[in-house]
């Protein structure tokens, strides 16, 4: 069984790494066995990002990078079709897995799809239902082309179904970054690093920014700034900042809103800004906090898991179920609506999480499983 994974920003990096352990793990007890083949699209890369985070999560160097790199969505896409299309071709998978809902899922699948080689989605089922965000294209027409589809709840089955997709072609086997973060909990409480802040007897917030409908427009990004420069009044906010971000605050003449963090024991509230930090440093950071300001996908998720209130800078979301069986709260970039959110959460009135199935740390092996079975290996 020839397996194609494609990936092509760090995030998809994480969803696979528990996959590829799960695959590992049935090649040493089974006859039959997969080949991966890793393939980065190279569309997201930042090496002072991703050196940490692919050592924290023991990620192994993919077997082919392609080094697509940025553009508009369009040019992003379609160099990533034709270079994808090249890679099948010569290497003739039996199946293509793409992950998520980046440029780099759509782009594997749709080039799979092309070449009648089946397609395997990860976190397949998901929307916002908000037509102007990339993404919902990107996951649409993914699961579209897909011949199996992998749901983390039960809400992505539901839409799906409502779309058309037979039954027969879904699985509900929980969520691949819910796996990275079980596996990874003892590792990520072992580095303390609200200790060597000085903050293991104070509240505080963690706070990450990102997105581009955020960050490149200054109306949003002040808005949110000028928000969290009122709350850290009250609280300290640590907010390890994206290489990107950094460059549009100080584009947009900002500065003078951070503060950056000194390196040693906090002593007063104010917003910090630090530079990004790896996976096991950001979840022990998060799983102490008293709230968390994102515009991450992930995030939503595993705070959600982790009981953590989290408010979310955007105005619709992919995982809704956050929402209604989790933590999160949307709040946009209104400054008023974040800051009234903010100190309901800090005075005790917040939500607590429920169990949902299948988020046991079990995903990837499930995946597994299915396509063994799919592919007559069991």
């Amino acid at each position: 069984m020839k397996l194609a994974i494609v990936v092509g920003a760090r995030p998809n990096f994480m969803k696979i790494t528990p996959i590829l352990k799960a695959i590992n793990r049935y090649n040493a007890a089974n006859r039959s066995t997969f080949h991966t083949l890793l393939i980065h699209t190279g569309q997201h890369y930042d090496y002072e990002m991703s050196k940490i985070f692919f050592e924290d999560l023991d990620i192994p160097e993919p077997h082919i990078y392609l080094g697509i790199g940025s553009g508009t969505h369009g040019e992003q896409t379609g160099k990533m079709l034709i270079a994808l299309e090249r890679v099948f071709m010569e290497q003739q998978p039996n199946l293509v897995m793409v992950v998520g809902d980046v440029n780099s899922t759509l782009a594997g699948a749709l080039a799979a799809a092309k070449l009648h080689i089946p397609v395997a989605h990860v976190e397949a089922g998901l929307r916002s239902f908000d037509m102007q965000m990339p993404e919902e294209l990107n996951r649409i027409l993914t699961d579209r082309v897909a011949e199996l589809l992998f749901t983390p709840v039960q809400e992505a089955n539901y839409n799906l179904i409502r779309e058309g997709v037979p039954e027969y072609k879904i699985f509900l086997v929980g969520d691949v970054m819910i796996d990275v973060l079980i596996d990874n909990l003892d590792k990520a409480r072992n580095r303390k690093i609200h200790h060597r802040m000085g903050l293991e007897h104070l509240q505080y917030g963690v706070v990450t920014l990102h997105r581009a409908e955020n960050v490149d427009n200054p109306e949003r990004l002040h808005s949110v700034l000028d928000a969290l420069n009122e709350i850290c009044k009250d609280i300290p906010l640590i907010f390890p900042i994206h290489p990107r971000t950094r460059k549009r605050i100080e584009e947009f003449g900002f500065t003078n809103m951070i503060n950056e963090w000194p390196g040693n024991r906090i002593k007063q509230p104010a917003l910090y800004a630090m530079k990004p930090i790896g996976y096991l440093d950001f979840i022990s950071l998060e799983m102490h906090a008293a709230i968390v300001f994102t515009d991450s996908g992930g995030i939503q998720k595993e705070t959600m898991m982790l009981n953590i209130p989290c408010l979310t800078l955007r105005n619709r979301t992919e995982y809704p179920f956050t929402l209604t069986r989790g933590t999160n709260t949307l709040v946009g970039t209104d400054k008023q609506l974040i800051i009234h959110e903010a100190h309901k959460v800090l005075a005790g009135n917040r939500k607590h999480a429920d169990i949902i199935p299948l988020w046991d740390g079990k995903a990837a092996t499930r995946i597994v499983d299915v396509i063994a079975n799919w592919y007559g290996m069991n």
